[in-house]
């Protein structure tokens, strides 16, 4: 009896299923019959109107996202080479009437462009080599070795990039001033040499993912060969994670480069070390200084030319970053699909 009950229970799915199949067919030749009916070029021009639409939304969604990014930007070269009257004139907003090159050799002049930006490239450099070749060693340790507390260690690391520099700079300016290292570049460049510095955490927590999803089978390789643990960190591993290191290099330099907080509070007794950046607001103190003794009818006019200024000052401090960028974008973007960074 169960037997028959299955028999045919298997044979009322077996009905089913053809039925099924059989209106998919059915459904199938249907829908080529409608085709048919439509002329060729109707079809052609239905599939090109919807593709030029979609094409139209995607890139009108990215104008409007770069626009967003780009303004800034655009807002600070527009007003950089603005004369006075174009200033002063509200119509005049994206198209000066005139380019103001004597913008930028005031901003040169008042920079000390010369002179400062020797100690940004020589800070930016050191602790951009200290950074790539530390970090890359911690990570590795932490990826690929067991060993006590190997755990707590990783949370320090990520503990290190939650809390902001701001939390931990009392401390940190009593322990250097207890070392003597104020007043010089010690404080910025040891800590990069220790994992430390700025951003360190998150150097150590890039290497450390992109050398999680290595194989095992290359260490082992090398340990046959009679490699150590040196050995094979500088031979093999390291040499593979050129990707990781490019994006290091490249955040590390962005970073030190335009960082005003650490500079300005370790090197605040000492104006002739100060980075290129912190000179931005003393030259604008400077600047308001000029207006200031000036008469109070040319005191508006006198600001405005300021903002100008400013605009150009900023222009040529980023100026560095931007050229270095364009030879290295290719690189770079391709160093942050590798290293493992979009997957934070």
């Amino acid at each position: 009896m169960a037997k028959n009950i299955a028999k045919e229970y298997m044979e009322n799915r077996a009905e089913k299923r053809n039925e099924k199949r059989i209106n998919k067919q059915m459904e199938k030749e249907a829908r080529k019959q409608l085709r048919a009916m439509i002329p060729l070029k109707d079809r052609i021009t239905k599939k090109l109107v919807k593709k030029v639409i979609i094409a139209i939304l995607i890139y009108l969604v990215l104008f409007d996202l770069a626009f967003v990014f780009l303004y800034p930007f655009i807002t600070m070269i527009i007003d950089s080479v603005k004369s006075e009257a174009d200033l002063l004139n509200s119509t005049v907003k994206w198209i000066p009437s005139g380019i103001e090159w004597s913008n930028y050799k005031v901003a040169f002049e008042g920079l000390q462009y010369s002179k400062y930006i020797w100690n940004s490239v020589f800070v930016t450099a050191v602790a951009t080599i200290g950074h790539a070749f530390v970090c890359s060693f911690i990570g590795y340790g932490l990826a690929r070795y067991k060993f006590p507390g190997k755990n707590l260690i990783f949370v320090g690391v990520v503990l290190s990039m939650l809390v902001p520099t701001q939390v931990l700079i009392f401390p940190l300016y009593q322990t250097y001033g207890q070392w003597h290292w104020l007043d010089s570049f010690l404080p910025l460049l040891v800590p990069c040499f220790v994992g430390f510095g700025l951003r360190g955490g998150f150097y150590i927590f890039l290497f450390r993912q992109f050398f999680l999803g290595l194989p095992w089978e290359m260490e082992e390789a090398a340990r046959i060969d009679g490699c150590g643990c040196f050995k094979t960190f500088f031979r093999i591993m390291r040499p593979m994670a050129r990707s990781s290191i490019l994006v290091c290099t490249v955040l590390s330099i962005v970073w030190h480069w335009n960082d005003y907080f650490e500079p300005n509070i370790y090197l605040n007794q000492s104006p002739e070390l100060l980075l290129l950046p912190a000179r931005l607001p003393s030259m604008y103190e400077q600047l308001n200084v000029i207006s200031s003794e000036a008469e109070n009818i040319e005191l508006a006019s006198d600001v405005i030319i300021n903002q100008a200024i400013c605009m150009a000052s900023t222009f040529i401090v980023i100026l560095p970053l931007l050229i270095a960028y364009m030879f290295v974008q290719k690189q770079f973007m391709e160093g942050v699909e590798r290293s493992g960074l979009t997957g934070m």
